[in-house]
């Protein structure tokens, strides 16, 4: 199970935000539901607290663990500010709104617009899978267009999962979590350690020296829509890289999804990193290479809400 973050208590206030409650975190960060004091606007903050890193302090300080952390956590930390600056520029419908960012308790901190709506993650936990080709056609275009932008940016995101995709109320996929975001092509040896989700991510990034690049990305994208299909994450890269017994997608649910699909989840999902699709533009082409079948009746609430706009033209 994963380790709670050292996080701060509800009530706390910070430059003009109060914070409500812990929402969630990880090894680098907390994440807190909020509201910014002035008018009551209600906020997702993001607190850079690496725990292998660093500790927080009676005070609400957060400080290296010791003298062997110190110069990795401060790099870490400007990073998570320069990074947090770069972000509030992006602006897409698709992609989280970062909209502040200051420093305080000797760390950094990122606001985001709070919007309602549901985590896949979650969804697919109690679905066990088995969404709809027109969910994932729905779903999954309006993430590359978003993911192209941050790669024009010479960012890349590098922890796409379900748990950091949001379904917001009218279908609109958002991507979330920019917490291990990091340029390229600089140098990882700059990042304070390595974000790995087992399933998702690409053998490249089991190396602190492996190159990364937009196919590291959509290594991410491919195994998030097979898991969408198959309902709990594929095999982590390290043990396909050692012996890969997944079964190609385009044999395991032929019956269910149209060819072009699978095969492109399949080239996302390729091991050896020269062998993806090198670029969004490359994937997508291969989503609608060939003719696309009449979509089928969504099976869920939570599927029509996408497909009805879908529909409509409002996606």
């Amino acid at each position: 199970m994963r380790k709670k973050p050292d996080s701060l208590k509800p009530g706390t206030e910070l430059d003009g935000y109060r914070l409500e409650k812990l929402l969630g975190g990880g090894g680098f960060s907390a994440v807190y539901l909020a509201r910014q004091i002035e008018d009551d606007r209600r906020v997702v903050i993001k607190e850079y607290i690496p725990s292998k890193l660093a500790t927080r302090d009676r005070d609400g300080q957060v400080r290296a663990r010791n003298e062997a952390t110190e110069t990795r956590f401060s790099r870490g930390r400007k990073l998570f500010f320069q990074e947090a600056s770069t972000l509030a520029t992006l602006k897409h419908p698709n992609i989280v709104n970062v909209f502040n960012f200051f420093q305080a308790n000797g760390t950094v901190y990122m606001v985001m617009e709070y919007q309602e709506g549901e985590n896949l993650q979650h969804y697919l936990q109690n679905r066990r899978g088995g969404l709809s080709e027109t969910f994932l056609r729905t779903v999954f275009p309006r993430l590359l267009d978003g993911l192209e932008l941050i790669h024009a940016r010479d960012l890349l995101h590098l922890d796409i999962k379900p748990g950091n995709i949001h379904i917001r109320r009218g279908g609109q996929p958002l991507l979330l979590d920019f917490g291990a975001v990091h340029g390229f092509p600089q140098s990882r040896q700059e990042q304070p350690g390595q974000v790995i989700s087992p399933g998702f991510s690409p053998i490249e990034q089991y190396d602190s020296k492996g190159y990364v690049g937009p196919w590291t990305d959509l290594y991410a994208i491919g195994a998030t829509m097979r898991a969408c299909i198959e309902g709990r994450a594929p095999d982590n890269a390290r043990k396909r890289h050692d012996r890969d017994a997944t079964r190609p997608a385009q044999f395991a649910f032929r019956k269910r999804y149209s060819d072009n699909l699978l095969r492109a989840i399949d080239w996302a999902m390729e091991v050896d990193p020269l062998l993806r699709p090198q670029n969004v533009a490359q994937f997508r082409a291969a989503l609608t290479a060939d003719t696309v079948p009449e979509p089928e009746q969504p099976r869920s609430a939570f599927e029509r809400l996408a497909c009805t706009l879908l529909g409509k033209g409002q996606l």
